[in-house]
């Protein structure tokens, strides 16, 4: 772990995944004090995905508006903005040049078969001035050679850091170092970063694994809140990285005064159905199906169904 090391708090983007994104602006702008307080270098505010591409309704930190986001944040500091993208649910031409947004840094979300198009869409941002990743889905499904393919791809792009996702929160950390190394040597010039799910109670060892292998970019979200078993937790990756420039206390007081309550009403972190989508390295979909219907702790019979021949693998859909 080095001074290079910086925070992405992802708990209004990827935790709008639990509550469908209805955060209210005074939650917001209060995690936004506490985080740059606490020293986090980033707060990623959602998604800049476009309304006219995706159906349903969803709180307003789905489909970010620039304006909206003026009048919720009044007052940026240290602490940088940043937002998703998906492929295929951005409008570009709704992204304003930076100079004229709140937003820093925006990411593209996309599977390895995406890569080219993620890659075009993050040059459209760069060109209008942002810093700009590349997040590659699902990696623990992805074939080494379609892989490195993608990698070659996008090391001769403008793309700032370029992403470790376990979506499936399948990856351990002895796998960490030979992914990071494997990017590394196809990416000698960009910065990585990591972004981990919890459904083995791995996130924070992977995170703090990829950032002994040199990863810089770390994701990580108050309480761990996300999708289905969560992200490593803001508090605890803040605490472990043992580096004066973080400071755990503003963040546990936005636990103690929000993050608490919102727990009551919504559900992620580990559990035993999210525990054993990543054991055999299933989407979380299918653990998240259970928990939502009358059998959410049929876990015996959740296994049979996962381990039977005649189970059908799920498909790779939504991001996270």
């Amino acid at each position: 772990m080095t001074a290079n090391n910086k925070i992405i708090d992802c708990t209004v983007r990827d935790g709008g995944l639990v509550n469908d994104w209805d955060f209210t602006p005074e939650f917001v702008a209060e995690l936004y004090t506490a985080l740059n307080t606490a020293g986090v270098e980033y707060m990623e505010v959602g998604y800049k995905n476009s309304p006219k591409l995706l159906k349903g309704n969803a709180g307003p930190w789905r489909f970010l508006d620039d304006n909206y986001l003026k009048s919720v944040i009044t007052n940026k500091d240290f602490t940088k903005l940043s937002a998703l993208v998906d492929i295929g649910r951005v409008d570009e031409d709704d992204i304003l040049p930076r100079a004229d947004s709140m937003l820093d840094l925006i990411r593209v979300a996309c599977y390895v078969s995406d890569v080219g198009k993620g890659i075009d869409l993050a040059k459209k941002f760069n060109a209008k001035g942002y810093e700009t990743s590349i997040n590659i889905m699902a990696l623990s499904h992805v074939l080494e050679k379609d892989l490195v393919e993608a990698l070659k791809e996008i090391n001769k792009s403008p793309i700032d850091v370029v992403y470790i996702v376990d979506s499936f929160g399948s990856i351990t950390p002895n796998n960490i170092g030979y992914l990071v190394s494997l990017f590394k040597e196809h990416l000698p010039e960009k910065t990585l970063g990591v972004h981990t799910h919890n459904n083995m109670q791995l996130a924070l060892a992977n995170t703090l694994e990829a950032a002994n292998h040199g990863v810089s970019f770390l994701d990580s979200s108050v309480y761990g809140m996300g999708r289905a078993a969560g992200n490593c937790h803001t508090e605890l990756l803040v605490a472990s990285l043992k580096d004066k420039r973080y400071e755990m206390r503003p963040i546990l007081d936005i636990i103690e005064r929000h993050m608490i309550k919102i727990r009551e009403n919504w559900e992620w972190g580990y559990n035993i159905p999210y525990a054993l989508a990543g054991i055999l390295n299933e989407h979380p979909r299918i653990a998240m199906a259970l928990r939502n219907s009358a059998d959410r702790d049929n876990y015996v019979d959740f296994y049979d169904k996962l381990t039977s021949p005649e189970s059908v693998p799920t498909a790779t859909g939504a991001k996270g």
